[in-house]
């Protein structure tokens, strides 16, 4: 599974570099821009539409026929991006990327399914750091592969899928375990749809409050990624590569220390605290950077802001000992599409933060990042209402179902 995360978030990086190039072969160089951010928020609304629905399929179905069908959907899409010529053809095929790359749901379901409660922050941070390297290293092939041509990215991420489908297919077992058929649930409609399928969560004490803290995580997590060219080019007058260095130093960081050190902080601390540590140093890690004077300095920030990506890992521990295992692929759904959702608004909303402070002062949009991290305060109290264990399964459902 940690392969197959890598592969895929490869994969993802490797078409970065290269959709301006592609696009302005087929627009007018004036629409590129708006052409780049239509696409990649598309494949963001296609994940936050499809992950509930790919998360709820694998609860019935299985985790590793799902994962196995996005991939080889993957491998197609990826090969017919490369030989299109056609705009219309590259819009279906970001909308289909975006459907088969909503398989983060189903890779977090089967670390909570083969995970006890003690390993599973652990796992959920390797898998975060899997991510993680995919994410840095893919744009940095995707641009030595662009500069031989803009298809070939395209060629190379279904290559890399089609390896990832044979090792899925080859090394891939099945996690979850199906009950018996007499004590089955239902498969319900409301389960494909995106927004109705919610409803469970109301059903769980306190599951609702740790959602809002997950969603404020993940949304404040987008400032890093939305300003850094920004504000380091303003603040610091760095130059393309030495801003490019520095994203490869914290994506590295980042990932080393989610998959390291993760696990042996929440066995010492228990997941609570580790997410509150995690916060309070990323917090810091973003008041340091709204202050600091030279470029030299963020060498040492980075350390408080990777120790803040800890914060992700355990919470998610957290919320899947929330719900019983019948309901860890809805879950999980739930967070990709927050983390989609925070994908969209993010990086539309802090930047505009940041043109309309930056007359005042460039540090502005970090300070009011740290600053949204105290509405996670009450959401954490009312979360304590979660049970110490998941019910087995929840009952009180009304939708239509189909057996």
């Amino acid at each position: 599974m940690m392969t197959t995360a890598t592969l895929d978030a490869l994969g993802l990086g490797l078409v970065m570099p290269v959709l301006p190039t592609l696009l302005s072969g087929l627009v007018a160089p004036r629409s590129v821009p708006l052409q780049v951010g239509v696409l990649t928020a598309l494949y963001a609304v296609m994940q936050f539409l499809f992950a509930p629905v790919l998360g709820a399929i694998s609860d019935r179905f299985g985790r590793r026929p799902v994962l196995l069908v996005s991939l080889a959907g993957a491998t197609a899409d990826y090969l017919v991006l490369a030989l299109s010529p056609v705009l219309g053809v590259l819009y279906l095929g970001r909308a289909v990327a975006g459907i088969t790359g909503a398989t983060t749901a189903v890779a977090g379901s089967a670390i909570a399914d083969v995970s006890g409660e003690d390993e599973r922050a652990r796992r959920f941070g390797m898998l975060g750091a899997c991510y993680g390297i995919g994410m840095v290293a893919g744009p940095i092939l995707g641009g030595v592969l662009g500069g031989l041509s803009p298809h070939a990215p395209f060629l190379a991420a279904a290559g890399l899928n089609g390896l990832n489908l044979l090792v899925g297919a080859l090394l891939l077992r099945e996690t979850r375990v199906p009950l018996p058929r007499a004590e089955r649930e239902p498969f319900r409609l409301a389960a494909l749809n995106p927004v109705g399928s919610l409803g469970w969560v109301r059903m769980v004490p306190g599951l609702l409050a740790l959602l809002a803290v997950f969603g404020l995580v993940q949304l404040i997590g987008q400032i890093p990624g939305s300003m850094w060219v920004l504000f380091t080019e303003h603040r610091f007058g760095w130059d393309p590569l030495t801003v490019g260095l520095s994203l490869a130093a914290f994506g590295t960081v980042h990932a080393l220390t989610q998959a390291l050190v993760t696990g042996p902080l929440v066995a010492r601390l228990g997941e609570r605290r580790a997410l509150a540590l995690g916060m309070c140093a990323d917090a810091v890690g973003f008041l340091a950077l709204s202050i600091a004077a030279s470029g030299w300095l963020v060498l040492p920030i980075l350390l408080p802001l990777a120790l803040g990506g800890v914060a992700a890992p355990a919470l998610q521990a957290l919320l899947s000992t929330a719900v019983g295992d019948d309901r860890q692929g809805r879950l999980q759904g739930v967070l990709a599409s927050l983390n989609s959702v925070s994908g969209i608004v993010g990086p539309l909303a802090f930047t505009a933060l940041y043109s309309a402070t930056i007359h005042v002062g460039d540090g502005w949009v970090w300070v009011c990042g740290a600053a949204l991290y105290v509405l996670c305060v009450p959401a954490l109290r009312r979360s304590r209402r979660l049970p110490v264990k998941a019910p087995a399964r929840l009952t009180r459902e009304t939708e239509p179902s189909i057996d």
